[in-house]
């Protein structure tokens, strides 16, 4: 059956979103509530912010990439069950087309509820809240939360006039508080794993929320969702087969993976064995094939570098021809070396014969489609994977290894030495589950 949920989105990025989503997901579960965290869009940071707060992994809901039937599915497997499900929002509410916050709230059924910065502006708060409430008669905006509220007559300037000139209801007037703001880094927020929020900031964030939010009426809202029945099966979108361990690199170093593909390969028969390049000397024993996700090799480039057992294990196993499969940060990390913003060069694996440079600048964002056009680990050619790309690096001209596909703009993507696959793209897997069974299955290829 239906569940309890509602959908957390801001008029801009900057506005708080992030912030009053993590104070509410903290705040239903000091009352006692099942919270199941979710997040509209391709983005990693804030869902492992969503995990510091609620205990409960977060899952991304991204139509744009995922497509619409995997979203509903993963929605309705991952949120039965819950007290209430919280969906983060992406930028502006109606920003990114069908990636956006809007149409996820359409395709899924959701109540929206907008946060307006309402620092320097009054009346014309309504005006803001007016537009988002008519844009789109298919969205069901419920309510209106304004953040960083500068004095009490400045809250109520801007109630009264959203209640002469608007049908929507305000649920929050949050004061401004910079000690409850989230640090960030060159790829957006710190992760949830470094506890942004320490010492007393999550508990004053929860205070701030359950005395100036209206919870209670939000939960009304969430519940009211239309009680149908699920459509979605829940079953396996792989055929399973015989099991095969596959090492997974996650640390602080190496922690941008999309669970969802975590689940498929589970689900094709891969028994998921987690190691630490910052901290462990050797992979897992009996391993047939490693899964080398993204993060920030960069910022822990040095004790990488020095974990010269492991480095060397990892290039003799990938040399072997067993599957490896890495991307962004695993990529750079298979490099032959990571130079930092300061200029200085750490060794990597050197399996590929690339070194890559931490650029001042944002090199490369948006949603990708590579066509395969070399049969790989991940699918034979003619397929259309599905993934993101964000990242400050740039790997040295001259250098080249060859591809396995190629992009919109004509660029190569998805390098193959060996029995590896490694490029700068974050895949998921939703629209294509047959790319996980198909890594699966090539580890259980013996070499």
């Amino acid at each position: 059956m239906s569940f309890p949920a509602l959908l957390i989105a801001g008029t801009h990025s900057g506005c708080g979103k992030t912030t009053l989503t993590l104070g509410v997901m903290a705040a239903l579960a000091r009352r006692g509530l099942a919270v199941q965290p979710f997040k509209c869009g391709p983005d990693f940071i804030d869902p492992s912010l969503h995990q510091m707060v609620t205990g409960q992994i977060s899952r991304n809901l991204d139509v744009r990439m995922c497509g619409a039937d995997f979203v509903r599915r993963s929605f309705a497997k991952n949120g039965t069950g819950c007290d209430c499900a919280v969906i983060e929002g992406v930028m502006g509410l109606f920003d990114g087309g069908e990636g956006s916050a809007a149409h996820l709230a359409k395709t899924l059924e959701l109540p929206v509820f907008l946060v307006i910065d309402v620092r320097s502006a009054a009346e014309s708060v309504a005006a803001v809240a007016h537009g988002f409430a008519t844009l789109d008669p298919n969205l069901r905006l419920a309510g209106v939360i304004c953040n960083r509220v500068g004095s009490d007559k400045h809250r109520k300037m801007i109630a009264d006039a959203i209640e002469t000139y608007c049908d929507v209801p305000v649920l929050g007037f949050l004061p401004r508080n910079e000690s409850v703001s989230i640090p960030s880094r060159h790829l957006g927020l710190h992760m949830g794993e470094e506890h942004p929020l320490k010492g007393e900031g999550l508990e004053q964030l929860v205070s701030l929320i359950e005395e100036h939010v209206d919870l209670d009426q939000m939960l009304n809202i969430a519940r009211e969702r239309p009680k149908k029945v699920q459509s979605d099966s829940h079953g396996p979108l792989v055929k399973r087969g015989t099991p095969v361990r596959i090492g997974v690199a996650r640390d602080a170093a190496f922690c941008f993976y999309y669970e969802d593909n975590l689940d498929l390969l589970r689900e094709a028969g891969a028994e998921l064995i987690f190691f630490s390049p910052l901290q462990d000397e050797c992979f897992p024993p009996d391993i047939q094939g490693l899964y080398l996700g993204g993060g920030y090799p960069e910022l822990h480039a040095d004790t990488i570098s020095k974990n010269v057992q492991l480095r060397e294990k990892i290039l003799a196993f990938a040399r072997a021809g067993n599957p490896v499969y890495a991307e962004c940060g695993g990529f750079m990390y298979l490099c032959k070396s990571i130079t930092n913003q300061e200029g200085a060069e750490f060794p990597m694996v050197g399996l590929y014969p690339f070194s890559a440079r931490m650029q001042p600048r944002l090199r490369s964002l948006g949603y990708r489609q590579p066509m395969v056009e070399a049969d790989c680990l991940l699918a034979p050619r003619g397929t259309i994977l599905h993934g993101h790309e964000f990242h400050y690096s740039t790997i040295e001209e001259g250098a080249s290894a060859p591809v396995a596909y190629h992009l919109a703009d004509g660029r190569g993507e998805g390098f193959l030495i060996d029995n590896t696959l490694a490029g700068y793209i974050h895949l998921h897997w939703g629209r294509t589950p047959q790319a996980a069974a198909r890594f699966v299955q090539a580890c259980r290829q013996p070499r």
